[in-house]
């Protein structure tokens, strides 16, 4: 059971990390600029949907979507629950400071670019013939193709 569950926390941190250093970077680095924070943080969900795309890619080879579909899904919302309700405390703010449309933005642009990285990471992969699925199947078509036909004689 650890075993399955320790990358779905490690994925979970790694994401988290990533918006703990933007939003420490926006904080000390550009305090104020509301513009150059707005960058950071679309930079911060790029690197978030690239790190799903290859995540989706890797554990896509050897695990069925529905196994690494539900771990991804798993510490997306560990991972979005600790941004949005733990994260503004790292900038000097909290949850529901500038109002209910702020956090609600959040956790839908989060979705997004989680929801997206996945699907392109898995789409590649698929393009590619070199999902579970595809390995599956064309491993089975060299099973059959290997046995000599059973003759019937009547």
């Amino acid at each position: 059971m650890k075993d399955r569950w320790l990358p779905v926390g490690v994925l979970a941190g790694a994401l988290f990390a990533v918006n703990v250093v933007a939003r420490l970077i926006a904080r000390l680095g550009f305090d104020g600029d509301v513009e150059a924070a707005d960058r950071l943080s679309l930079g911060m969900f790029a690197v978030i949907g690239l790190t799903l795309a290859t995540i989706a890619f890797l554990w896509g080879r050897n695990r069925p979507v529905a196994r690494w579909g539900s771990d991804v899904a798993g510490a997306v919302l560990i991972a979005m629950a600790l941004t949005v309700f733990v994260g503004p405390f790292i900038s000097g703010s909290y949850p529901f400071a500038d109002g209910a449309g702020e956090f609600f933005a959040q956790i839908w642009l989060y979705a997004g670019f989680t929801a997206g990285g996945a699907l392109i990471g898995f789409l590649l992969l698929t393009a590619l013939g070199r999902d579970y699925r595809s390995q599956s199947l064309k491993r089975y078509a060299e099973s059959r193709q290997s046995k000599p036909r059973k003759v019937v004689r009547r």
